[in-house]
């Protein structure tokens, strides 16, 4: 989606999202617009491959500046996650230990309660190529994964920060059926407006020969009132139609003779008398 609206309040709260020896800028940028688009804002970097700060990442992270900027960077995970007081470690791998395994959802559930008790909560994520090595994972406290396709689990970096950002937005909703916008409240249309749409309709179509031959025109008529009152127009609904058909009036009305020719107020041929 394009822009953002600068006067709507910016979140910027939650878990840490860790990164464990990342390896692109553009990734890393891709990371701060995910966290940013679902209100996280604390990005950490473990011993980024290509150093920091990285230009392309600012470029990918698509004006989520604020993220950016903020960034820290650790040289081993121990310090990275030194002043946390509760560590989730993200896996699509199978991991043979005692670390509990939580579904997306109690994870960012956790994670809410953790944040209104004010704990400090954090959440890893590993390298491009091989995600986090056993040893990683061992730092953390439980080990959140996806319900992705088994044959086909890896997520890209950025993907796996997103749904976790958008499952911690999810988790501080108190109706997760509520949008951001609704649609324009409009007045129902009455039965005289709609009237006056089937009779406009009718006239303009008569008007260029449409219902043809004659002798079916009433259930022609029938059929195209049917159709137009299958659903329950509005009154704006009911403006664009009737709008559209008076645009038809820039082009010709059949003439009497029963061809297609501009009309004079007379009723007669536009052309030159012969």
């Amino acid at each position: 989606m394009a822009g953002t609206n600068s006067e709507r309040e910016l979140l910027a709260e939650g878990p840490a999202i860790i990164l464990v020896e990342p390896q692109l800028g553009e990734n890393i940028g891709m990371v701060a617009r995910a966290m940013a688009n679902f209100g996280l804002s604390e990005l950490r970097l473990v011993n980024p491959r290509d150093g920091w700060p990285s230009e392309k990442a600012r470029s990918a992270a698509s004006k989520a500046d604020h993220v950016i900027d903020a960034t820290r960077v650790f040289e081993t995970l121990e310090e990275a996650i030194a002043d946390l007081n509760f560590v989730y470690a993200t896996t699509a791998r199978e991991r043979y230990g005692f670390k509990p395994v939580r579904s997306p959802v109690v994870a960012a559930e956790t994670l809410r309660q953790k944040f209104v008790v004010g704990e400090r909560t954090g959440i890893l994520f590993g390298r491009e190529r091989f995600g986090l090595s056993n040893e990683e994972v061992a730092l953390a406290d439980e080990i959140v994964t996806f319900p992705v396709n088994p044959a086909f689990a890896s997520l890209n970096i950025a993907q796996a920060v997103l749904l976790m950002s958008y499952e911690w937005m999810k988790s501080g909703m108190d109706d997760l059926t509520v949008t951001a916008f609704q649609p324009v409240e409009q007045r129902p249309a009455t039965k005289e407006e709609v009237q006056g749409l089937f009779e406009h309709i009718e006239e303009a179509l008569d008007a260029r020969g449409y219902f043809r031959p004659p002798a079916k025109k009433p259930k022609m008529v029938d059929n195209l009132r049917a159709v137009l009152s299958r659903r329950a127009f509005t009154a704006q609904e009911i403006s664009v139609f009737r709008g559209v058909i008076s645009s038809l009036d820039r082009f010709p009305r059949l003439n009497p003779r029963g061809s297609a020719g501009p009309v004079n107020q007379a009723g007669e041929d536009g052309g030159d008398d012969a």
